[in-house]
């Protein structure tokens, strides 16, 4: 039972009441579920590569207590302060992803990582979330303020970043950026037409990618052409998923580990699926889908039109996210390197998650006694 009383109004008593517990409990679970398939998955990786054998994990158990941290302090936030976050960790991650260009290590022909107090972070992991809320911003200070140019510095603003990856490269970052920036903006009011033409757009980019990058061809290739070949990480996931069956063969029994490059991130779900069966996938996918709908159940009965477009942008980014590694480890999509939300290793990630996550937990909390209508906390006069 709680130790705080409704009567108590204490900060923490405050945000206790009235922050969302059933998506915060849910995505503690998930985190949990991750830290175990990244203790019995990440040694094989580990060995294989050189390293001490809890290489991984003690880099994992270092990032998740920080991970929570960051997640619940930004539940505290108000609207406002959302955004005023939001605004600063873009602009320091806009910064580094150009930093990035001249002084990180390329990494299988990317350039997207740079080394800090002897870590590795992807600034465009922090791009993810944050732009979605300073667009979700920009969006709605037009709806409410013809004088204020929203549009075009959104506009401008995903260019910039859609550049700044593209760079590096990172097409996969590209997309999920561009998508989730695509369904804010028609929420925002955008015309059809425009519409069709923002698809034709990421279309015509995708065809770009594919003549111009060799490992993108080549990862499509072998997706629509069965006769050439899976890929060894797909081949040895579905192995995985075929030798794990519905209830596992046990932990630590499983052997994709042992042999898969990327068992402890990009396909860290095949790790599921050999040791803990079938059973374990879908409770991990029931997980997510609930963390996602619950978003949007407690955002569609709030009237700030700000919070429904920064709300629906990140359980977008991270429903999207999930979608596109579940995916790629199934076969159903080329695979495209990206990490499984709470699951997978991954410093960057987690934090950014956590950051995402936190904002969604702050934004969808109840605000007794405050006006729920169309221009609150969006800092426009009226």
């Amino acid at each position: 039972m709680s130790t705080f009383t409704r009567t108590d109004t204490s900060v923490v008593s405050r945000w206790w009441w009235t922050i969302d517990r059933l998506t915060l409990l849910s995505v503690m679970v998930i985190a949990a579920l991750g830290a175990m398939l990244v203790v019995t998955a990440s040694p094989a990786v580990a060995e294989r590569i050189g390293l001490e054998s809890y290489h991984f994990i003690n880099r994992h158990f270092a990032f998740l207590p920080l991970a929570l941290v960051v997640m619940v302090g930004t539940s505290l936030l108000t609207p406002r302060g959302v955004r005023r976050l939001a605004l600063i960790v873009f602009a320091v991650a806009l910064l580094a992803m150009v930093a990035v260009l001249f002084l990180g290590a390329e990494i299988k022909g990317a350039t997207r990582w740079l080394s800090v107090a002897g870590f590795s972070l992807q600034p465009s992991e922090f791009i993810k979330p944050t732009f979605a809320v300073v667009a979700a911003w920009m969006f709605a200070a037009q709806k409410l303020d013809e004088d204020v140019p929203g549009y075009a510095i959104a506009i401008s603003l995903f260019v910039l970043v859609i550049g700044l990856l593209m760079l590096q490269p990172d097409f996969g970052m590209s997309i999920v950026v561009a998508c989730v920036w695509a369904v804010q903006f028609f929420i925002a009011g955008l015309p059809l037409v425009l519409v069709g033409a923002i698809a034709l757009l990421l279309i015509l980019g995708g065809f770009g990618a594919y003549l111009s990058l060799d490992h993108v061809r080549s990862r499509i290739d072998k997706f629509l052409d069965p006769s050439s070949g899976k890929g060894y990480q797909v081949e040895k996931s579905l192995d995985a998923f075929e030798n794990g069956g519905l209830f596992g063969r046990g932990p630590g029994e499983g052997r994709v580990k042992e042999v898969l490059p990327d068992a402890h991130t990009d396909f860290i779900l095949a790790v599921a699926g050999e040791e803990f069966g079938l059973i374990l996938c879908l409770v991990i996918v029931a997980l997510i889908g609930f963390v996602v709908l619950r978003g949007f159940a407690r955002v569609l009965k709030d009237n700030d039109f700000f919070v429904m477009v920064a709300v629906t942008g990140l359980l977008t980014q991270f429903a999207l996210q999930a979608i596109i590694n579940v995916a790629s480890t199934t076969n159903l999509i080329p695979p495209k390197g990206m990490t499984l939300p709470f699951i997978s290793y991954g410093g960057s990630s987690t934090l950014a998650l956590a950051l995402g996550m936190g904002m969604v937990l702050a934004l969808t909390r109840v605000r007794p006694g405050t006006t729920h209508g169309i221009r609150h906390g969006l800092g426009v006069r009226t």
